[in-house]
């Protein structure tokens, strides 16, 4: 449909491929969040997917959107209803599937979706696999903390609720990798989260992941600061912190749910009064300072950690700004070379079967 760019710009870009049908609020967010990446970084493009009787006309307003942009047209979309296990089955058609497959063609260095996140990843580890020494892939997030860099790396939050000592231990090695090379944390701390910071508490798998990372922080080289708890999360005791994704997604969705929270009643409080009203005129650049810090549509995009190919998932509900956030972050991973630099550091550590042993 739309016009590609020329074949010596093309060259220089990162190709990001969008699923623009996901998200809660349609493709016009989605498109409106690839327009702000578009204005805020010209080495990107677009290969966008969805029916391109929708999309051509949102695009086509858009000359800079347009130049950079191939729209591929997939007819199917995939709700937030829809089990994973239909989708892999029977979801060809879709706008997602579609998305994942620009990835694997190598067309694409990174996808960007809001849609459903177990369709998401059912799909990504159908058709881009796993890496060698990864038994379940991981969703990882930036949390905001009080550390210098301003974010924690959590993972996992969501892509299986189970996770053994083994698993748990993958995690903590593609999260160190993560704030090695997303957030340029040398050495990273591990922290491994539990209802204690004794190492006598919490279930079997816990203690045994306890000894299983330990045993790693010196030939991985990050540091283990051991168990951590929940108020850790947004702390400065470590850098990444590990979980199943069971609690990591509580945690996660308690999280946004406070800070929306603290946002109304700042509002709330501020308008009480004359004096309140005034008070807030005079405190503006501050509030606004704050809510950037925790606007969860600044750090939005969760990355689907240990596959053949980067996948980041945006918010269900993401507005523009949401949108381009999470484009902002697959950009950088892919500019960062960060896939190929986890795989590597996993298979270095964990060596397969098929390889030999250190």
């Amino acid at each position: 449909m739309t016009a590609q760019p020329d074949q010596n710009t093309a060259k220089a870009r990162t190709f990001i491929s969008v699923d623009a049908m996901g998200g809660d609020q349609g493709p016009a967010a989605v498109v409106a969040g690839c327009l702000i990446s578009a204005k805020a970084n010209d080495e990107i493009a677009f290969i966008l997917h969805g029916p391109e009787a929708t999309l051509s006309p949102l695009v086509s307003k858009h000359p800079i959107l347009a130049e950079r942009t191939t729209i591929r047209d997939a007819v199917g979309i995939v709700t937030m209803e829809d089990k994973p296990s239909q989708v892999v089955r029977t979801g060809k058609d879709t706008s997602m599937w579609s998305a994942i497959e620009s990835v694997r063609s190598g067309e694409a260095s990174v996808a960007v979706s809001c849609g459903n996140t177990g369709a998401l990843m059912a799909l990504s580890m159908i058709r881009l696999r796993k890496l060698p020494g990864v038994n379940r892939p991981a969703i990882a997030v930036l949390y905001p903390s009080s550390n210098a860099q301003g974010f924690n790396v959590m993972l996992d939050v969501g892509a299986d609720i189970r996770a053994d000592a083994d698993d748990l231990l993958r995690y903590a090695l593609m999260g160190a990798s993560y704030a090695r090379n997303g957030l340029n944390v040398d050495t990273p701390r591990i922290g491994l989260l539990n209802v204690g910071t004794e190492e006598h508490k919490g279930r079997t798998e816990l203690k045994e992941a306890y000894d299983l990372i330990r045993k790693q922080e010196q030939k991985a080289g990050f540091e283990f600061v051991g168990f951590v708890e929940g108020g850790d999360i947004s702390g400065s005791k470590a850098d990444v912190i590990v979980t199943d994704g069971f609690t990591g997604n509580i945690a996660i969705k308690t999280g946004e749910g406070t800070a929306s929270l603290i946002g109304r009643r700042l509002k709330e409080a501020f308008k009480y009064s004359l004096l309140s009203q005034l008070a807030s005129l005079l405190a503006y650049t501050s509030l606004m300072r704050l809510q950037k810090k925790i606007d969860p549509r600044r750090v939005n995009g969760g990355v689907f950690l240990g596959l053949n190919g980067t996948v980041v998932k945006s918010h269900g509900s993401a507005d523009a700004t949401g949108v381009s956030a999470a484009i902002k972050l697959a950009a950088q991973l892919v500019e960062n070379g960060f896939n190929d630099k986890l795989a590597a550091r996993v298979a270095a550590i964990l060596p397969t079967e098929e390889s030999p042993q250190e």
